[in-house]
Order: structure tokens, then sequence, then C-alpha cells
């Protein structure tokens, strides 16, 4: 068996212990061979994982030479500092998303793993599933038609919320953040589009200042409209739909085909009403591991390039402006490059 990625995890946070270091171990190209924490969790964490190594704060974690590669699920707001600082110690970084609060941040992000020569990728994991190209074709080969319409949902209903960091502004909470940027991520990644202009409305908690749930409109360069809905006081749905002239695909495991074992789910439903339905199995956490692990041992491209991230948090960056000042956001002028 060749190297492996070493990698080292910046956190305790139940997404890194129950979900990404299992799936490390799920793959062949990468191992986990530290964990850190600044909460006095690492110790404990390390023994009950099997993890060689613990530090307690992150910067010893960076520090160490038999790691390569870190996994940032720190919370939202800290990302930009911790990716910077992984770079500047030439780790390469694979972080949770949002990448960063505002689409500079991105860019500086950007800018210093380049300079750093590490590679740096957002954690939008959903994208790896081989669903979605299978839905790619689908659209290539004109299945539905012309596509006129995209419609994405993904809501839990949160529990938790007076400890949760999800509820959190400061920190980066909200729902836009936490579920409604795999809504406008996906719709960029389904369309291969880019949103020129958006409207987006949000419900906020009354006792704080996030949103609770988030109702978007998008339309894209292509002429294709969009809408998206995310919550965190609906029950658990993740789907999108794409409509067309003569039949629509729904994709009802979307985002999260994990807590179905893997099984991805697509119905294609034509202009007469009869409707077929496909499976398709992966396993989507451990496939993102393979795939940032080979760009990093053979150098092969990034199927998430830096200048797509930039978009994701610019169009992200508009939907939080729509969203407190209440007016439809032009996110590119006419001419413009996108």
């Amino acid at each position: 068996m060749g190297r492996k990625v070493r990698f080292g995890i910046m956190s305790t946070a139940a997404i890194a212990k129950d979900v990404m270091i299992p799936a490390i171990r799920r793959t062949d190209r990468a191992e986990v061979v530290a964990i850190a924490s600044e909460n006095g969790k690492a110790d404990q964490a390390a023994r009950e994982l099997g993890i060689p190594k613990a530090y307690n704060n992150y910067e010893q974690l960076l520090d160490d030479p038999d790691i390569d590669a870190v996994y940032i699920p720190l919370p939202n707001s800290l990302h930009a500092e911790w990716t910077i600082k992984a770079a500047k110690k030439k780790k390469h970084v694979l972080c949770e998303k949002p990448a960063a609060l505002c689409a500079e941040d991105v860019r500086r992000m950007i800018r210093s793993c380049e300079e750093n020569g590490v590679l740096f990728m957002e954690a939008f994991m959903y994208q790896f599933h081989p669903q979605h190209e299978r839905v790619k074709q689908l659209l290539a080969a004109s299945e539905i038609g012309e596509v006129k319409y995209m419609r994405t949902h993904f809501s839990f209903y949160l529990q938790d919320r007076e400890t949760n960091i999800r509820m959190n502004d400061e920190l980066g909470g909200g729902s836009l953040f936490d579920v409604g940027c795999y809504c406008v991520h996906s719709t960029r990644h389904i369309l291969d589009a880019e949103p020129i202009e958006l409207f987006v409305q949000s419900h906020f908690d009354p006792h704080r200042s996030v949103d609770l749930t988030t109702n978007g409109w998008m339309r894209m360069e292509n002429g294709v409209l969009v809408q998206f809905t995310c919550s965190f006081d609906m029950l658990f749905q993740n789907e999108y739909e794409v409509i067309g002239t003569k039949g629509k695909i729904i994709v009802s495991r979307a985002y999260r085909s994990d807590v179905d074992d893997g099984e991805g789910r697509i119905t294609i439903v034509t202009a007469d009403g009869s409707e077929r339905e496909e499976t398709v199995a992966g396993d989507q956490y451990a496939l993102q591991i393979e795939h940032f692990s080979c760009a990093i041992l053979e150098g092969t491209p990034l199927l998430y390039s830096p200048e797509r991230m930039i978009k994701q948090a610019r169009a992200l960056d508009a939907c939080r402006t729509s969203m407190k000042t209440g007016a439809i956001v032009q996110l590119y002028k006419e001419g413009e490059s996108r």
C-alpha cells in the first residue's frame, strides 16, 4: 500500500468524531494521526478513538512535523484564522463549510494556501456522491427537456437551541450558513451556472440575531429560475428538484445520503406522468477524503477549485445582503466576468 496522507483533526466536535474520522479510516489514502482541542477533551477523544497523538491546543498540532493535512470543523467564524495559520505551517487544509463568513476572507485563505504551496478545499461532501453526476448525465441527455426551474430544500428541527453554536451569530450561526449553503452550492453545481441576481427573506429567532428559516429566489446566468428554503424550524428534508420542458428530476436524499446507508435516490417524471426511479450508492464522506488525498499525493486537480469557492462565498454574501436590506441584489454587472 502506498503512502497515506496523515491527518490532524482540529476539534473534538461531533462531526469530527462521529463522521469524518470514521470516513478517513474507510479510505486507502489517508489516516488520522492526531487530534487537538482547547476544551481539554483531546486526550479522552484520542483514547476512545484510538488516535496516536492528542494536543491541548491547535498550535501544537500545527507544529507536528508528522502531520500532512488538517481537517477544520471549528465554528464558522474561526475558519479563516485557522486555515491561514495551518497554511503557514505547510499543512494542507480541508475546512468545513462555509469556508468563511465572507468572500474576502475566502480570498485571503486561498492566497495564503497558494503562497505556502498547500491545497485548500471547502468540505461540501455531498458533491462527491455519484448520484449528482448521474443527474448531470440525465440533464445533458435532455431527459427532461430544457431546464427552466430548480428548487432546493434543506431543513431539520434544531433541538438544543440554548447551547448550540448554530444559534450564535458571532460564531457564524443561522440556517443559511449551516444548511442553506448546500442549497446555493448544489444549484451552482448541478446547473453549472452562477446566480446573477437574488432575493432572500428570513425569519429570525426573537432572542438572537440568527435566521431560523430563509427562503431565497435566484436568477441564474443561463436563465434558469431557482427557489431555495433552509430551516432549523422544519422536519428533516434534504432534496432538490429540477424541472424542464418535458419532465422533472427529484433527488430526495441530496445532501445527507449517508443517513440512508449512502443510497441516493433519483426519480425521473416525464410529461405523460410516467415515473422511474434510480438508486445510486456512494460513501460521500470517504469519497471526499479520497479525492483530497489523491490531490495531495498525486497532484490530481481538485474537483472543487479555489475559483468556485470564491463564487460560492460571493453568492452567500449576496444572500446576507438581501436578508438584511430586503432588496434584490445583483451579483454581476453587465459584461462582468463570472
